[in-house]
């Protein structure tokens, strides 16, 4: 028999037990806020996919073709590290940062309000307002323009202003992080957190609980390597031209900090890949192909959530897989020494434009098409009006399949970068991006496809 556990002991436990509850679905439901269940943001391409997949994917192998010409060293640092410093801006910036604080404080209280007390439906505002404004608008933000998440954050805000408690986090990586943004992208789809204000209320409580829970007991750290919210707006903010720098703010080449960056260990890749997997999985769950396949397993008398959940792990293992057998042959057609491990890490940050460029596709025309529902629901925000929407024209596909292509375009450029910066000479840094080309490639005609789709309901559960 052993005794009872001493403070330190118990301390420990505590610890741990935080760190796992960060991971639980059902209480980190809104860094999800993947939206689905008010509409499809997509318009059709009436054209035959065969065309559309072609198309982007010989894009970007001819993109990858044509950044090949370019083999100097220096010259690839330079395009990526120009900037252009923006001093007259600091000081507005720092105004703006002491009122952002203020009202993603005030942000959250009404969205908990209305959510509480407004009218049930998906019109409810508070459910317009996480949807439409926030994961789908505001996240752009944080990669067209600049990551002002640390300072709109109101969980952080709010979490200063309790009794500090801190104590050193276990080792456990990103996968707490990657846990949960798997988990998020399963309670999206299995639940009504995208239609019910109530269940969204309640969501939003539980994570406010912990991650108030964690941001005292762990500080900066919680929010640093725990909290998937804080953790892909970071990564999302890499690529953005407004980037922080140790001089104050500074214009830079969108995505020019990303063959600068390197993930500490295995599980930031598997966090990347994981925001890469959802944003993919987020549009294929609203196509006709995808409910007919689901409809006919639950058929056979499979319970739909856990159908989605092995969905959701076995989509997240075969990109995780196959970019890590990338990986380990791209060691092989650079003939390195530098380990897979090291690849893996290193060419990691080249997939954050490919998640960002199909969240702007896929939620583009969700936020042009529902801005007038969300700016009468914020300006009513007890009533219930009826969901206005935008009729987007045909062509306005067009915009979601080119930011697809572009945003791979990009990916190719960071690719090319990050190889010219690890392996020496002109040959080996070529060769090391085949296995990544062909990945690129097979992804681009899959998330063609997804985004040329027209939309169909999710499955209900």
């Amino acid at each position: 028999m052993t005794g009872p556990p001493t403070p330190g002991e118990r301390g420990t436990r505590l610890d741990r037990l935080i760190v796992v509850l960060a991971a639980c679905p059902l209480l980190a439901g809104t860094a999800a806020a993947h939206v689905g269940a008010l509409g499809g943001a997509g318009t059709p391409q009436p054209v035959p996919f065969w065309l559309v997949a072609l198309t982007g994917g010989g894009l970007v192998g001819g993109s990858f073709l044509f950044t090949s010409l370019m083999t100097d060293h220096e010259t690839i640092r330079s395009v990526n590290a120009s900037r252009l410093r923006m001093r007259s801006v600091a000081a507005f910036a720092r105004t703006v940062r002491r009122g952002a604080r203020a009202l993603g404080v005030l942000g959250l209280l009404a969205v908990l309000a209305v959510a509480l007390v407004g009218p049930a439906g998906s019109t409810n505002a508070a459910v317009l307002v996480v949807w439409v404004g926030w994961w789908a608008g505001y996240t752009a933000t944080t990669y067209l323009v600049g990551n002002s998440w640390p300072a709109l954050n109101p969980w952080r805000t709010l979490t200063e202003l309790i009794p500090a408690t801190e104590r050193d986090l276990p080792d456990v990586g990103a996968w707490p992080a990657t846990v949960g943004l798997l988990g998020l992208v399963w309670l999206e789809v299995v639940s009504p957190v995208a239609s019910d204000p109530r269940f969204l209320a309640l969501v939003v409580l539980g994570y406010t609980v912990v991650t108030l829970a964690g941001g005292a007991r762990f500080g900066d750290a919680w929010f640093e390597r725990v909290d998937p919210v804080a953790r892909v707006f970071r990564l999302y903010g890499w690529l953005a031209p407004v980037q922080r720098t140790a001089d104050g703010l500074a214009l830079r080449v969108p995505g020019g900090t990303l063959p600068e960056r390197e993930l500490a260990d295995r599980s930031e890749v598997a966090f990347v890949v994981a925001l890469l997997w959802v944003t993919t999985f987020d549009g294929l769950v609203s196509t006709p192909a995808w409910n007919g396949l689901v409809g006919s397993v639950v058929d056979l008398g499979v319970p739909a959530p856990l159908v989605y959940l092995a969905a959701t792990l076995a989509g997240f293992g075969v990109f995780l897989g196959g970019y890590r057998l990338a990986s380990r042959y791209a060691r092989r057609t650079a003939a390195t020494y530098v380990s897979a491990v090291a690849i893996e890490r290193r060419f990691a940050p080249a997939l954050l434009p490919i998640a960002a460029g199909y969240h702007l596709a896929h939620y583009l025309g969700y936020v042009v098409g529902l801005s007038p529902a969300l700016a009468t629901a914020v300006t009513n925000p007890l009533t219930s009006p009826a969901l206005q929407a935008v009729v987007l024209p045909g062509w306005f596909g067009g915009i979601a399949l080119a930011l697809v292509v572009v945003a791979h375009l990009v990916a190719v450029w960071v690719a090319h970068a990050i190889a010219f910066d690890l392996f020496p000479g002109r040959l080996q840094p070529i060769r090391s991006q085949y296995p990544f080309v062909v990945v690129m490639v097979a992804y681009t005609a899959t998330s063609m496809w997804i985004v040329s789709q027209p939309f169909a309901r999710p499955l209900a559960v």
